[in-house]
């Protein structure tokens, strides 16, 4: 009999020690929502590379007694390179490695397309506010519509760190979701005559122009708006990497493996901060809400500015472009493409696209340091 007691004795401690014990039916809604990410990831293919890591994220952060935070390890460490700001620069260094700035300096106007996309950052800002967001919570909220999870992140940690997990998700889900939301509302301010417009040859690029574009806008933008000085930097050096034509392996390590590497850190990471304690609550409905308003609101606007050149220019320019203000490189310029192509077969708008889609990534990094230095 005292053998059985023991072993009931041993039985009852393994229980309350394990997860099970301090299970909550939050816990159990939060790792459906993972399971229901990864089948969106894997099943339908949304940003796999992004939503992946952020469903399984998720599912780990709501297994109880891990100690993941608290004690020392590898979550503690990958929580503590997004706490102090060390992911997000180096995704932009892979996002400068493959990115080409030459179709926005063969037309320089694009970079007003990329600017009228935060125009949805801005509504959301104030709609957070109207519903009882403190106003650093609410630029955090707001930095959603421009669509680029690592600048998101980037705010969030120094104005709402408390919000991260929501916004981050929010955030990468929209990025995720760019062909879905993004071309009904191309389709409800364009008719079907100005989705036809073909647009001419973008002419060519030098050398000393790609060279010389990265060199300048850091120290502008980073004697401008010092807060955004590692991210501007970072996105500026990857681009020189690319350029240079002399750092070849710089350049291929930047956007392949680091970027990579960092990727599943940053978005585990991410996923991690997706507790039931902290995501199943009001304040999180309101943010994916917000930022779902705050993207349409970017979209419509780079749309809305496009109409107006396009008109000014006699019919040159093509409307769907402004969408791709927007900063989620190069999903949004894709979709400007398809669209563009399904109204008409010859139609090629992708490189013209990439103007303001990369004009998106400054002008939202931008946005961010504008925030930060009235709001620090």
């Amino acid at each position: 009999m005292e053998i059985f007691s023991a072993f009931g004795v041993a039985l009852a401690a393994v229980w309350a020690d394990s997860g099970f014990a301090a299970f909550t039916v939050g816990n159990g809604i939060m790792i459906a929502v993972g399971i229901i990410l990864l089948y969106l990831a894997f099943g339908k293919g949304f940003e796999p590379l992004l939503l992946s890591p952020i469903a399984f994220g998720c599912i780990l952060a709501n297994f109880p007694k891990t100690g993941f935070i608290e004690d020392p390890g590898v979550m503690k460490a990958i929580h503590y390179a997004i706490e102090a700001e060390i992911f997000p620069p180096l995704i932009f260094l892979g996002v400068g490695a493959m990115t080409d700035f030459g179709p926005m300096l063969a037309n320089p106007s694009t970079l007003l397309l990329g600017a009228a996309a935060q125009f949805g950052v801005f509504i959301s800002l104030a709609g957070a506010m109207m519903l009882g967001f403190n106003v650093q919570e609410a630029a955090a909220i707001g930095i959603i519509g421009g669509a680029d999870g690592p600048t998101a992140i980037y705010l969030t940690i120094k104005l709402a760190p408390h919000l991260l997990g929501a916004i981050a998700v929010a955030a990468y889900s929209y990025m995720s979701l760019v062909p879905l939301i993004q071309p009904p509302i191309m389709k409800l301010f364009t008719s079907q005559k100005e989705r036809e417009i073909v647009m001419d040859q973008l002419r060519p690029v030098s050398k000393f122009e790609k060279l010389a574009f990265p060199v300048i806008a850091t120290i502008l933008i980073s004697l401008l708006l010092p807060p955004i000085a590692a991210l501007m930097g970072m996105l500026m050096l990857g681009n020189l990497f690319r350029e240079s034509g002399c750092t070849d392996r710089l350049s291929d390590t930047s956007q392949n493996a680091l970027i990579n590497i960092v990727t599943i850190f940053l978005a585990l990471g991410t996923g991690l901060t997706m507790s039931a304690e902290s995501f199943l609550n009001l304040a999180t409905i309101k943010i994916i809400l917000l930022g779902l308003l705050a993207f349409a609101g970017g979209t419509a606007a780079g749309v809305l500015l496009a109409k107006v050149m396009s008109k000014m220019s006699g019919g040159k320019i093509n409307p769907l472009i402004g969408s791709a203000g927007v900063s989620a490189v190069p999903m949004a310029a894709r979709v400007s493409q398809i669209v563009g192509q399904k109204a008409n077969p010859s139609n090629f708008l992708l490189m013209h696209a990439m103007g303001p889609n990369v004009a998106g990534v400054i002008g939202t990094a931008v946005a961010a340091g504008t925030m930060l230095a009235m709001l620090k």
